[in-house]
């Protein structure tokens, strides 16, 4: 694997693309469908090689999809939650290195020197189900999961199978409460499950994580009776009024509210007695009755909490802390190449299936052709594999002292689906097939991205439904998702006629295409599969355009002054900025666009204005800010979260249509050119005045 500081930022656009593709399958496969791809290891390793490289390529950054994404769209089944407070996902820590930037990080958010007392809460991180349970007048009334992180699942009557779960909170609470957990099952339980599950000739579940999901995400509730679920509290969502000032006085509350807390959670003082906790808790961990994969810290101060806020999908407050990776040896039988829907070949290694801590790994990556060389693998080798450390389950090497394979490999110059050359440049690490949209491979991808959770969101078309329907005809390009049902009317034999469908399912289908007809700008804008343009990435373009018509005006007109706009935007480079003006400049990308609304205008749909912060009584709502200089009542990234939370629009650079230039200390040339182009400049006490301290 090349270094990170070694990476071209060629090779780190290539890498981060896979890097996303993957780990949304992997999102899918774990929180969707209770089956993990992947262990836990190999999954926090992608996460944490994809930040480093968003870290030194910042333009990566903002184009990922997964920056606000957290787990997988509701099950069809259950009814839809929206969480009035984002269940978010954490950051990993590593190492005692990574521990101690976090707490830098924390401590240069909010200004806080070396000597400022600091206290933190370590909790053992349980590995099963995040829920959601909410309490009005102290009774429990409604339970959901944490699905994708602004919806879940109803899970309300299976919640109430659960002996841990208090029906009433005792003693006084506030009006309206959620209290956030952990729904897990024992070592003893998961076995006796099992054995359970083999007398019945039923499928064991791979692990505790596992078998608790599958159990909670029962569609009949006397299903999750019949199986031995336990639930640990430790966090809060929606709260009428705080109920303690700081989270260890909030754990107090859970217990005395009549929720299990983990009575080995720790208030540290510093980040020595969180990595002597971390220390403490692995060597404990065989012994322990339930599985953990890490320990979470949280600044204890709940106003710190509420200061530092969240970045797209985590806390700033709070890190897990994961345990060491495990290796295993085992046999490398065949190497597959896969093709991503940016055309990339990936040499994916097929092994004889090892138990490495607990969990089956199958495939592992091996990453490009020069790693095959460097590594020296070949089909046939005994090799290592690990979980953790790198992208996803990795081949190390080859195993020392074990019989070769009979030959080298040779990595393949054309495109195992369509057929066409795969190129590499020269200086370029990956290949790429130049089949364009007219390789299966890249055209199906892409029609599933338009429908995944985080664009259009349509149930009843994963990836084999997909399969099908472009293989039947059906679909070949985003308009023909909405034209379908229509389509369907005119064929001879329907849909519902072929097997695995079904009047009802269909009917369903048909339902939920039209139900998704209307979508609000950020999501459309993603569902386009732009190059560089992910989730977070689209709704900084919504919610600076405001309509689909604005936005689309700015970019066909190709302009440099339309470049500008888009690079004085927050976290869009001029790499960006190419990428969708180049879209737009394509006749064949602006017909499908036309296809697509006009297909979603005959559903009644369209597409809708950017969601707006609610900032009505804000003087700055949708005003387009800039901070320059050091600010003194607070760090420039707190001044940015506050004035993005007030509705207004945080930009990188001075243009005419910037409002305001709030200028700190040593302000230099953005100050400058705010003067020269007539723009409002505020000093710091200015500022805080127009918003109101």
């Amino acid at each position: 694997m090349i270094p990170v500081a070694s990476l071209t930022p060629f090779e780190a656009r290539i890498e981060h693309g896979e890097l996303v593709e993957r780990i949304i399958r992997w999102d899918r496969a774990y929180h969707g469908a209770d089956a993990p791809e992947v262990t836990d290891d190999v999954y926090d390793a992608a996460r944490r090689r994809l930040a480093e490289i968003e870290t030194a390529f910042p333009e990566l950054a903002a184009k990922s999809p997964l920056a606000a994404k957290v787990g997988a769209a509701p099950a069809e089944g259950f009814g839809k939650v929206a969480h009035r407070v984002p269940m978010l996902s954490l950051d990993n820590a590593f190492a005692p290195e990574d521990v101690a930037e976090f707490d830098a990080k924390v401590r240069r958010f909010l200004g806080l020197g070396p000597d400022a007392v600091l206290a933190f809460v370590a909790e053992p991180k349980i590995d099963g189900l995040s829920i959601n349970l909410r309490y009005e007048g102290g009774e429990f009334v409604q339970a959901a999961t944490r699905g994708d992180g602004a919806e879940g699942e109803d899970v309300t009557a299976n919640l109430l199978t659960l002996a841990d779960l208090p029906r009433r909170l005792a003693g006084e609470a506030p009006a309206v409460i959620e209290i956030r957990g952990e729904v897990y099952m024992t070592k003893a339980d998961f076995l006796a499950l099992n054995a359970r599950q083999e007398e019945a000739g039923d499928k064991p579940f791979a692990n505790p994580r596992n078998a608790a999901a599958g159990s909670l995400r029962q569609l009949d509730p006397r299903v999750t009776a019949g199986r031995p679920l336990s639930l640990f509290a430790y966090a809060m969502g929606e709260a009428s009024e705080p109920p303690a000032a700081s989270h260890w006085g909030f754990l107090e509350r859970l217990a005395a509210w009549g929720f299990k807390v983990n009575p080995l959670s720790r208030r540290c003082a510093s980040v020595d007695e969180v990595l002597e906790f971390h220390d403490e808790m692995a060597s404990r961990r065989a012994v322990l009755p339930y599985d953990i994969d890490g320990i979470v810290y949280k600044v204890d101060d709940i106003e710190l909490q509420r200061r530092l806020g969240m970045v797209s999908r985590s806390p700033r407050w709070a890190i897990a802390h994961k345990f060491p990776a495990e290796q295993a040896v085992t046999l490398l039988e065949r190497i597959e190449i896969q093709v991503g829907r940016t055309g990339a070949l990936t040499p994916v290694a097929h092994l004889t299936p090892v138990n490495v801590g607990g969990v089956v790994v199958a495939r592992a990556t091996l990453h490009n052709e020069d790693e095959i060389t460097r590594k020296g693998v070949r089909v046939g080798d005994t090799v290592i594999v690990q979980r953790a450390g790198d992208v996803i389950p990795q081949v190390v090497g080859v195993a020392p002292g074990t019989p070769r394979g009979p030959e080298d490999y040779t990595f393949r110059d054309t495109c195992p689906v369509c057929g066409a050359h795969a190129v590499r440049p020269e200086g370029e690490v990956i290949r790429r097939c130049t089949g364009g949209l007219t390789c299966e491979a890249q055209a199906k991808e892409r029609l599933r991205h338009l429908v995944s959770r985080n664009a259009f969101d349509i149930e009843g078309l994963g990836d084999k439904n997909i399969e099908f329907l472009w293989d039947k005809g059906y679909v070949r390009q985003p308009a023909d998702i909405f034209r379908l049902e229509e389509v369907d009317r005119d064929r001879l034999q329907k849909l519902e006629n072929f097997d695995g469908w079904g009047r009802r399912s269909t009917a369903k289908l048909f339902e939920s295409i039209r139900a998704r007809a209307t979508i609000g700008l950020e999501r459309f804008i993603y569902a386009l599969g732009i190059r560089q343009i992910g989730e977070a990435t689209a709704k900084r373009l919504g919610r600076h355009y405001g309509t689909l018509e604005q936005w689309r005006e700015a970019m066909q007109s190709g302009s440099d002054e339309a470049s500008a706009e888009l690079t004085s935007i927050e976290d869009i480079g001029p790499a960006v900025a190419k990428d969708l003006l180049d879209f737009f400049a394509e006749d064949h990308n602006r017909a499908a666009l036309d296809a697509l609304v006009a297909a979603m205008a005959a559903l009644g749909g369209g597409v809708e204005a950017a969601k707006r912060i609610d900032a009505s009584a804000s003087a700055i709502a949708g005003k387009a800010v800039v901070f320059t200089g050091t600010l003194t009542t607070m760090t420039r990234p707190e001044a940015k979260a506050r004035a993005e939370a007030l509705g207004a629009k945080v930009v990188g650079s001075v243009s005419k249509k910037t409002d305001y230039v709030v200028v700190g200390a040593d302000a230099g040339s953005k100050a400058a050119e705010a003067e020269r182009l007539g723009v409002a400049i505020l000093s710091e006490q200015e500022w805080l005045a127009l918003v109101g301290g």
